[in-house]
């Protein structure tokens, strides 16, 4: 297995209702399908965790919820690199860690779809990674869209910016692949 695989922010805090509706119930089981994979087969597996610095936020390292969710939770020898920021790659040390053990080829899947999955998706792509992106590893809420920028009414649909969010990724910065694709080609 070539590809490393790189989960973002499969963190507790995204249990909490204030970040509204989602979609993809199934993207935490699906990423933890990825993972038990990777770790049979003893490829290279990467936790990324949001440390939030705003106030109240569910994600920030003062909550609970800044913990990793049990069945995505790293083992001992699986790196974990600390965000700040929506991209993996800023102020972190993935992209030195990847090019340091020759990873130039990744699986990205986490939470949240349009956000911090997209921007080190594109990141991951621009820096000239081979991306595959495991778009049913994936969710967006309704309650981190932000819908106060235009004056006209708007309605926020966690499927419907889930849905833009891959297909704007797709064929440019990664290849969208479901996770029953990539564990078919791991058999």
């Amino acid at each position: 297995m070539a590809r490393a695989l790189i989960l973002i922010d499969f963190q507790k805090g995204f249990d909490a209702p204030q970040w509204g509706a989602r979609n993809n119930p199934e993207a935490e089981a699906n990423a933890a399908r990825l993972l038990g994979a990777w770790r049979a087969a003893r490829a290279p597996v990467i936790h990324i965790r949001h440390a939030s610095r705003e106030t109240g936020s569910p994600l920030s390292k003062e909550r609970a919820g800044f913990a990793f969710m049990d069945a995505l939770a790293p083992m001992e020898d699986e790196v974990v690199f600390e965000k700040s920021v929506n991209s993996a790659f800023i102020g972190t040390g993935l992209e030195a860690h990847l090019r340091a053990k020759g990873h130039d080829r990744l699986v990205i899947a986490g939470l949240t779809t349009p956000h911090c999955v997209s921007t080190s998706t594109r990141m991951a792509g621009n820096l000239g990674f081979d991306v595959v992106l495991a778009h049913d590893a994936c969710a967006a809420f309704a309650g981190n869209m932000q819908m106060d920028w235009s004056d006209r009414p708007m309605q926020s649909d966690p499927e419907l910016s889930h849905q833009i969010a891959i297909a704007h990724l797709h064929g440019e910065f990664a290849q969208a692949i479901s996770c029953a694709t990539l564990l078919r080609g791991l058999a």
